[in-house]
């Protein structure tokens, strides 16, 4: 006989019994928990010295490896530059093509900006060279287009850029120009070199050839925009004469060169009007003007896109990494937190329990900061008030908060101020965040056993500190991005711990908040990096009201760990 359901338990006391069941398995997981944490403890105190030696040589061997594979890698990497390099030079002349002008225009234009100067583009296209190429053949004509090319590289500068587009087209970039009329000047000698006699293959060659000027910034604020408009310039002033030369918005120049031989016009424009003709060349100006824009337009628009996207793409990396970095203390706090309140026999693991939260704690305390500050990085994102700040107090909270974690690693670590006060103008806590996360970046990337300094020097009105480690280095290509958001050298990954690559962004943002400047220096990999941090001293007279400095004086001098 089947025996039916009891019915007489009601949905709470099921309820109930559902969750002392859980509750059942949930301090059975606890104690299972407890249970791997004490045999943790037990076995780490039972590991014999000869084992972990063994563990040191092991190590010693994959660092060893690391580094070998991180030479092939560099060796690896100058056969890919070469081979680039090859890819952005002209085949026929070995100029620069136009992927090489225009990189090396955006670096110029960039330069310009920050220095407040100007450059100039000169587009050049030599008349009448169809006729070369059917008198004489190609392969004539290239010789002539190479000769062309060493004569135009005999004019300019070193640091100017003589590349061909294409065809019998050149573009010349001037990448510092001091007066409106040097432009015009090296115009000149190009046309005067192009056009010198030369006997060629037993032919006697001269080449002559029309100019478009145009300047950065009044006729445009990128390479693309400087390269069209001169282009347009170009063409202008051959559409009066060949051998010209013409700047962008203001037509054609006098030159000193030859005028054009006399072309007589074709029998239908000779018929012509002078009021039709001038009504073509308006109608003709307009369409020009209009294509101009539409280039622009979508120009602006491709930048705008890829700028969205790297905005986006950037958003993604760094959400990830947050939760990544917030994820990995969790999991210790979560067990220490089990542990809390148990067994009396588990009361010697609590010493234990405590440091791990505080240490999991202090990790995550000063990831929030850094996402902070990172967060505000941004032109006017920072606002705070000044104050008169003992500089010397600011570096010995630093070193107090990085100490036991350079002392666990064997770290030696030297300090050396001049005595007294360190005055400076700004913010103590975000001063303290600067010395903190190079002190930590120093740490993360020295080995075990490895020198720590930090050093401070006033000269005048520069108060300089510089933190230096002989750790593993930064490579050359690292060192002209190190200051960006999320970058990373592929030899520190996985190397004590390094987390989000914002730390040295917050400090060299918060350093130049406060007027100053941080920079970067290393001699490559495995030969240390230092990093040297420049602010402007205050003036005793802005001081605020005396305070006892103990633990400036006490940090005064040298200490080392």
């Amino acid at each position: 006989m089947t025996r039916a359901p009891d019915q007489t338990a009601t949905p709470v006391a099921q309820a109930e019994g559902k969750l002392a069941r859980l509750g059942a398995q949930v301090e059975a997981m606890q104690a299972l928990l407890v249970r791997l944490l004490q045999d943790v403890v037990r076995a780490e105190t039972q590991i014999e010295q000869g084992q972990v030696a063994r563990l040191v040589q092991v190590n010693e061997q994959l660092v060893v490896a690391a580094l070998s594979s991180q030479d092939e890698a560099d060796t690896a990497a100058m056969a890919l530059d070469e081979a680039e390099q090859s890819a952005v030079l002209d085949a026929l002349t070995r100029l620069p093509n136009r992927t090489a002008l225009f990189d090396r225009g955006r670096q110029a234009i960039a330069n310009a900006r920050r220095r407040g100067s100007r450059l100039a583009v000169l587009f050049l296209d030599l008349d009448n060279f169809k006729d070369v190429n059917d008198a004489h053949g190609h392969a004539f004509g290239d010789q002539v287009l190479c000769l062309t090319a060493d004569h135009m590289r005999s004019v300019v500068r070193e640091a100017d850029t003589v590349s061909r587009l294409g065809g019998d087209e050149f573009v010349v970039l001037l990448a510092e120009l001091h007066h409106l009329a040097d432009a015009q000047a090296v115009a000149e000698k190009l046309i005067a070199a192009m056009a010198a006699p030369v006997v060629l293959d037993g032919k006697t060659v001269s080449v002559t050839a029309s100019v478009g000027i145009a300047i950065y910034p009044q006729d445009g604020t990128d390479v693309e925009t400087l390269v069209a408009r001169a282009d347009a310039a170009m063409y202008e002033t051959k559409r009066q004469r060949a051998g010209g030369i013409a700047l962008h918005g203001s037509g054609a120049v006098d030159t000193p060169g030859p005028p054009a031989s006399p072309r007589l016009p074709p029998a239908h424009l000779a018929a012509k009007s002078t009021r039709d003709l001038a009504d073509a060349d308006r109608r003709l100006a307009q369409l020009r003007d209009a294509n101009e824009k539409l280039v622009l337009a979508a120009i602006t628009a491709q930048e705008l896109k890829e700028a969205a996207e790297l905005a986006r793409q950037r958003q993604t990396v760094f959400m990830a990494a947050v939760v990544d970095e917030l994820r990995n203390p969790m999991a210790p706090i979560r067990i220490a937190s089990a542990m809390l309140g148990r067994e009396p026999a588990e009361e010697p693991l609590l010493p234990r329990v405590q440091g791990l939260v505080e240490q999991q704690m202090a990790r995550m305390s000063h990831l929030v900061g850094n996402l902070i500050e990172a967060s505000t990085a941004s032109p006017g994102g920072w606002e705070f008030e000044r104050h008169w700040v003992d500089l010397t107090r600011v570096i010995d909270a630093a070193i107090a908060t990085h100490r036991p974690q350079m002392q666990a690693r064997a770290q030696h670590f030297e300090s050396h101020r001049p005595p007294g006060a360190l005055g400076v103008l700004g913010d103590a806590a975000r001063l303290e965040l600067v010395v903190s996360n190079l002190l930590d970046n120093a740490s993360k990337h020295t080995h075990d056993g490895g020198s720590i300094r930090l050093s401070v020097e006033v000269a005048g009105d520069t108060l300089t500190l510089t933190v230096s480690d002989n750790g593993i280095g930064i490579t050359s290509h690292l060192l002209l991005q190190l200051f960006e958001p999320f970058v990373q050298d592929a030899h520190t990954l996985g190397l004590n711990g390094v987390g989000l690559g914002i730390g040295l962004t917050v400090a060299r943002a918060l350093v130049r908040a406060h007027g100053g400047d941080l920079v970067a220096h290393s001699a490559g990999p495995r030969r240390g990096s230092q990093f040297v941090v420049t602010l402007p001293p205050a003036a005793s007279a802005e001081r605020a009201p005396a305070v006892a400095n103990t633990a400036g004086d006490a940090g005064a001098g040298r200490s080392a760990t």
